[in-house]
């Protein structure tokens, strides 16, 4: 039987509640959990050293007070407007690395066991180019395996590489992934995985039904994503929405099906992170009340 810890990652506190205190305080004592996935948003990893560090320590400490346990590092929306390491121009690509070489020594001081989320995306033009499309494809494997090493170095387990809804951002397929996996892992460091998350199974440029069935993705490759994000969705867009009654009434993502979708993947463990995010003109009582009702509605589950 799958082992399943729900988490969550703390992107909803981007901009609202920023400081260590509030965000650790409000997970521990309203959302009752104990497991966060910490969102780059909150901490740039190219920050001033001396900031950089002051607010890790104040992270660190106010986690051990609250028994809170930060499992993964991830990207957020701020890397995800960048191609990172499959920009067009290699001097920044090279910027892009540098980024996350801060990203995982940033993830090693924090203690977690996994750093990682949005790598790299294509402009269309190049997407298009098959010989370039190839290149930056070579050169981005090339790169996981160099920071691999890097994890290896800052004591990191393994790292994460997210699935995503766009073509351009690969992988964007269940073949692809399966494949990309496989180029990654040969002479890394340390295990490159996936984190799969459950919204981003609407790839319009997919020819294969199962690349747009959340299920398929867990049962083919639950296994190899040691970290899951949980929103819930349509399955049209990437809603991110939280699971209130009224998003479920709409909503095809239900936990049972899920958790099913996991043991038929043979996935000895999964860390399941809620990942929702709101509007940011949102009411900051309605952000907390529907993440205390997701909370509420997995718990049901698990």
């Amino acid at each position: 039987m799958v082992k399943l810890t729900l988490g969550v990652n703390n992107c909803w506190a981007v901009k609202r509640y920023v400081t260590p205190r509030e965000w650790i305080e409000i997970t521990a004592s309203e959302l009752e959990l104990k497991v966060v996935q910490f969102s780059f948003d909150l901490l740039d990893p190219r920050t001033k050293p001396i900031a950089r560090d002051t607010m890790i320590s104040e992270i660190l400490d106010v986690a051990r007070e609250y028994g809170i346990v930060i499992q993964s590092a991830f990207t957020g929306l701020a890397a995800y407007s960048f191609n990172l390491l499959m920009h067009p121009d290699p001097g920044l690509r090279a910027d892009a690395l540098d980024w996350y070489e801060s990203a995982i020594d940033v993830a090693s001081k924090l203690n977690v066991e996994g750093v990682g989320g949005h790598v790299a995306a294509m402009t269309w033009k190049d997407y298009k180019d098959e010989k370039r499309k190839d290149y930056l494809i070579s050169v981005l494997i090339e790169n996981l395996k160099y920071l691999s090493r890097v994890a290896k170095a800052k004591n990191i387990k393994v790292l994460l590489w997210e699935p995503m809804p766009v073509a351009r951002e690969p992988p964007a397929t269940i073949s692809e992934a399966k494949k990309l996996l496989k180029l990654a892992n040969e002479g890394s460091h340390v295990p490159i995985k996936l984190c799969i998350d459950v919204g981003h199974a609407c790839n319009p440029w997919t020819s294969e039904e199962k690349d747009l069935d959340p299920y398929a993705w867990l049962r083919e490759l639950g296994s190899e994503s040691p970290c899951i994000h949980v929103q819930q969705t349509d399955g049209k867009a990437d809603r991110h929405w939280p699971f209130t009654e009224e998003y479920n009434k709409i909503g095809i993502i239900h936990p049972k099906k899920l958790i099913e979708a996991l043991e038929e993947s043979d996935s000895k463990e999964n860390y399941l992170f809620l990942e929702i995010i709101h509007p940011f003109e949102y009411r900051e009582d309605k952000v907390i009340e529907d993440l205390k009702a997701s909370v509420k509605y997995w718990k049901e589950y698990l």
